[in-house]
């Protein structure tokens, strides 16, 4: 019943969300501001980020090397900064990555910000902890702002994700991904398992009638 009425509200949604996101707004976070301009990814009308930061925020980052793959407005980044991590924010969006470096001054911590198309340009680096909120509605994405909704009709961000990502993990660093009842997960476990790699459940939490998941990915 929840997703047929998202499929009959879903027009007046996208026009109503659209003029909403012309301008500028602020998202906040306990103590954390940041502003999220428009074309980079929406915070407060999805719940994944907020269930995201609720998971770091209990996490050992003190001087641990923390990745966020598709950063946008980079609140994440700065939240394990606070918590003592050295932080890397990647993104294709460059609008989101022009930003964030205001965002982090305004929260005074440093973040280190790189354009990248998820592990492009980390070859030969490792981290200890990669954090990932992907895009995950199977459809192919028209623009740099649609791509951080949309996975691709063939789930080609994942496909590319997940063949990537096992130069990455190490036995002791953590790889962490949400994901929602919303999307297709068999799938994206199934590409997983095609590359090797486990995603294993290590939270999962009901938001306004929505499961939502966290998997700690490896090795298999």
């Amino acid at each position: 019943m929840r997703k047929l009425i998202q499929r009959i509200v879903s027009p007046f949604l996208q026009k109503a969300s659209a003029i909403y996101l012309s301008k500028p707004r602020d998202y906040r976070y306990k103590n954390i501001r940041v502003r999220v301009e428009p074309g980079v990814f929406p915070p407060f009308i999805t719940i994944s980020t907020k269930l995201l930061l609720e998971f770091i925020e209990p996490l050992p980052l003190q001087n641990k090397t923390f990745l966020e793959l598709g950063c946008g407005c980079g609140i994440i980044s700065i939240l394990a900064a606070q918590k003592g991590a050295t932080v890397t924010a990647s993104d294709i969006n460059k609008t989101a990555l022009e930003a964030l470096p205001q965002n982090a001054m305004t929260n005074q911590v440093t973040v280190s910000v790189v354009y990248s198309d998820l592990f492009q340009e980390f070859s030969g680096r490792s981290f200890d902890y990669i954090m990932i909120n992907p895009p995950y509605y199977p459809k192919t994405p028209k623009n740099t702002a649609e791509s951080a909704w949309f996975c691709g009709e063939n789930f080609e961000y994942f496909e590319k994700l997940f063949t990537q990502l096992p130069e990455y993990l190490t036995e002791t660093n953590k790889t962490y991904m949400i994901l929602s009842e919303d999307c297709d997960c068999d799938t994206i476990q199934s590409i997983a398992t095609r590359n090797a790699l486990r995603m294993q459940l290590v939270h999962a939490t009901k938001v306004f009638r929505e499961q939502n998941y966290i998997f700690e990915i490896g090795s298999q």
